[in-house]
């Protein structure tokens, strides 16, 4: 795929223009090809942000706005490429990575470094064009594009001669999917069924061709529910990736249960923020998690408060959130915790969100919120099991946005609806 001249021009011209109003006011000469343009001009505004070492590479070329929104970002894919080297290294042998759903290639860029061979598949033309364009630019080597679906690629080009003799798949062998998650109207789709491929009823045979299945699935869909689509028995890790404390994806390592994997009945729960990352064991006799805690304290003025990150408020492991750091839950739901155990957080790494000082506890009644509050002209307001949403809050207390206070309304574990006025510790 190349790029004529008066477009690489124009393109460059206008590198920073706001890409709505210049389709509007471009008067482009017939030599440039004006939606390419501006396929490359928002592609590459998308990427300084999203795919900062990419949009360092001048020549790299960009996909529709679509394709563009929908690709990991960089860093999520580093995290998907973190997964794959610790599996390429256990498997032991020659590796190979195929990415079923090859999409733009970010992930697949980022996964293949440390595999003898990769292959890219995808269905779309264009961006199968896109990536042989790419991927050389991106210093990638030992590299295949295919274009082709997913269920042509395993029943078809993959081939017997990829299943080894016991039927158990290549050592080494990591198939990734990324589902697209629209309908035929361009609608979203969250289920694991809605989505292209539809990756339920292709288990088995991915599982009977690889080692490993590395699943990719909106961050919206519940896990557990997410575990028991795909079987139990073959789910091995889960992964809840967020960044900047926004859940951005559910990734599921599936693998085929053998004699030599000792326990099919646990398995691991990775809770990520940014470069911060939450571990642990859940059984599936515990419902793959308890999301409960069983004893709840009174919060205290002068005491830290601690809310969890989005991927761990997401996993809802708060049982063994408290018991790994020493916290106790203010109420049923609250989300909130104290420390009970001075001992724990000091031993401990550092806890996976926001850490607070409580400096007042008001009621809902009107004189104690004027006394607790008499002094605050603004604060971040969020609201945890409490019966009004935050803004109500907000328009309730009639404070600005802002400022270095921050207001929980929440509901102790007595039923008792309180505000915690805190400030945040930067640690």
């Amino acid at each position: 795929m190349e790029i004529d001249e008066a477009t690489r021009q124009f393109v460059r011209e206008h590198t920073n223009d706001n890409v709505r109003l210049l389709a509007l006011q471009a008067h482009a000469s017939s030599e440039v090809d004006l939606p390419f343009a501006l396929d490359q001009i928002r592609g590459r505004q998308i990427a300084r942000r999203k795919l900062p070492a990419w949009a360092a590479i001048d020549d790299i070329l960009y996909p529709p706005h679509l394709s563009m929104e929908q690709c990991s970002s960089e860093q999520t894919a580093r995290y998907k490429a973190q997964i794959a080297a610790r599996l390429s290294a256990s498997s032991g042998g020659a590796s190979r990575l195929v990415d079923l759903t090859g999409g733009f290639g970010v992930d697949f860029a980022f996964m293949q470094e440390v595999f003898d061979e990769a292959v890219y598949v995808e269905q779309n033309p264009q961006l199968c064009d896109l990536a042989r364009h790419n991927f050389p630019l991106l210093g990638l080597s030992n590299t295949e594009v295919i274009c082709s679906t997913t269920e042509e690629f395993l029943n078809t080009l993959w081939g017997v001669k990829n299943t080894s003799p016991t039927g158990g798949g290549l050592e080494g062998v990591i198939f990734y999917l990324d589902p697209a998650r629209r309908d035929n109207h361009g609608g979203r789709t969250y289920g694991i069924a809605d989505c292209t491929p539809n990756v339920l009823e292709l288990r088995d045979v991915l599982l009977d061709k690889a080692d490993y299945v590395l699943l990719k699935l909106s961050p919206m869909l519940d896990w557990r529910k997410a575990v028991k689509d795909l079987s139990e028995q073959q789910v091995r890790e889960v992964h809840i990736v967020s960044v900047n404390n926004e859940c951005k994806e559910l990734l599921l390592l599936l693998q085929k249960p053998n004699n030599t994997l000792q326990d099919h009945h646990s398995m691991k729960l990775f809770c990520v923020n940014d470069q911060q990352e939450f571990s642990v064991i859940v059984e599936r006799k515990e419902g793959w998690g308890s999301a409960g805690a069983e004893r709840f304290a009174l919060p205290q003025i002068g005491q830290y408060l601690y809310e969890p990150n989005a991927s761990l408020m997401k996993a809802g492991c708060f049982r063994a959130l408290c018991e790994r750091f020493g916290l106790s839950p203010v109420g049923p739901d609250s989300h909130l915790f104290v420390q009970t155990d001075a001992g724990k957080i000091e031993n401990e790494s550092v806890f996976p969100g926001r850490k607070f000082q409580i400096s007042a506890i008001s009621s809902m009644n009107k004189r104690s919120l004027r006394q607790n509050l008499s002094s605050i002209s603004q604060a971040n307001i969020a609201t945890r099991n409490f019966p009004m949403k935050s803004e109500e809050l907000r328009r309730r207390l009639k404070l600005r946005d802002g400022g270095d206070t921050y207001i929980f309304g929440t509901t102790l574990a007595d039923g008792s609806h309180v505000i915690l006025v805190c400030k945040k510790i930067i640690e």
